[in-house]
């Protein structure tokens, strides 16, 4: 038994000459304005109750080409305008899924700047990456080797609103093997004043990275407040600053949750987790800060899919169950728990931290939903079916 290859992309920094930049500007513009238009034509087919698919899109862009005003499509390398339509694509067959909402045009001051190269608009030889109309290799700093032997299936490269660029590689990473399997398990708690309270009794710390760069956030901020927006180039270095501070928040966030999640992948087979409503949560004026920037759906994805890579298991409780109410010892429930209290005493003589008691029930939910695939509500009917779902792990190839 082996497991099948994982895809991995690894993204590295790079530096680009005046003329690629110049160039990959051209194409990131491009990019949107061929999203833009499909989108156009392809909501307007709808309203007719008609669908266009990617081919019929791919027929437009032929002939957008062809018209004097949009001549400048040529300009650039066509395959990234191409995989512009398959995001396309890809976004309705989410959206008629019932997965996601229906697509949003681009903006060309919001929306993330990025092109992607599939194989026959890029070459790859002796570590030195050369896109389709470019004549030099990228600069490109090697922070990490690629796995030995890897060959890019595809390369995307953007710029964030920092001014950083970056270029993304996608390949088959071999060494991503299924640990050994383990009958360790644990129940996780997500808070404010701790980021996670385990079953173990464990407590990890809110970083509060926001926080940290508050004051000088806001003093880029008033900075850019005061300038003009017919003011360009002043304006455009208040705004460089402000999104400076924002990436510096960003990374730090982002190398936590990889150290943290990591950690837990590696130490547990099974590992249970709330399905909280964030995007709900985020609604409430006085945590909305605080809760955007403790980042729980960010740490989930990544539990989520570090865990199909390893062979581990990621169950999700239902986000009704009353974890912090319920006493882990003899199971009886609480009628009101209010949030400001951190230790209560159960009527069997029990006292419990709520975020550990909460942890510990997570976790006889989860693995009770892993073994009758359903979870335990208390008092409660579960709306929509089981009260726990349960992430599959690794699929292993013969």
């Amino acid at each position: 038994m082996r497991a099948s290859h994982v895809k991995r992309a690894f993204r590295y920094r790079f530096y680009p000459s005046d003329a690629q930049a110049a160039e990959l500007s051209r194409t990131f513009g491009c990019v949107r304005k061929v999203y833009n238009l499909a989108l156009a034509a392809r909501t307007e087919a709808w309203s007719r109750q008609v669908r266009v698919n990617y081919n019929q899109t791919s027929a437009m862009l032929t002939d957008w080409k062809k018209t004097g005003e949009l001549a400048y499509l040529n300009d650039v390398s066509s395959v990234p305008l191409q995989q512009a339509l398959r995001h396309l694509q890809v976004a309705f067959t989410n959206f008629f899924a019932k997965r996601a909402g229906y697509p949003r045009f681009k903006s060309r001051k919001k929306s993330r700047r990025s092109a992607e190269y599939t194989t026959s608009a890029f070459r790859f030889r002796d570590g030195r990456l050369t896109l389709a109309k470019m004549a030099e290799p990228l600069d490109i700093v090697w922070s990490r080797p690629l796995p030995e032997g890897a060959v890019p299936s595809s390369v995307s490269v953007s710029q964030d609103a920092a001014g950083r660029w970056y270029v993304s590689l996608l390949c088959e990473d071999p060494s991503v093997q299924p640990l050994p399997a383990t009958d360790a398990a644990i129940g996780i708690d997500a808070g404010l004043d701790h980021l996670l309270t385990l079953s173990t009794g464990e407590k990890v710390s809110n970083p509060r990275h926001e926080r940290r760069d508050r004051a000088r956030l806001a003093k880029a901020q008033r900075r850019l407040a005061r300038k003009a927006k017919g003011d360009g180039a002043n304006r455009a270095k208040a705004r460089l600053k402000v999104a400076k501070v924002y990436a510096r928040i960003a990374d730090r966030r982002r190398d936590h949750l990889h150290r943290l999640t990591t950690r837990l992948v590696r130490e547990n087979q099974t590992i249970v987790i709330e399905d909280l409503a964030v995007r709900n949560m985020v609604k409430n004026g006085s945590l909305a800060r605080a809760i955007s920037d403790a980042a729980w759906s960010q740490l989930r994805g990544m539990l989520e899919y570090k865990a199909q890579w390893y062979g581990r298991e990621v169950i999700a409780v239902d986000r009704w169950f009353p974890s912090s109410k319920l006493c882990s010892a003899c199971g009886s429930l609480q009628r009101k728990l209010p949030l400001q209290v951190r230790t209560w005493t159960c009527d069997c003589g029990t006292t419990h931290d709520r975020d550990v008691n909460a942890a510990k029930n997570i976790l006889a939910v989860g693995l009770t939903a892993s073994v009758c695939g359903a979870g335990v509500r208390p008092q409660r009917k579960t709306p929509g079916g089981q009260s726990a779902t349960k992430q599959k792990p690794l699929q292993r190839e013969p």
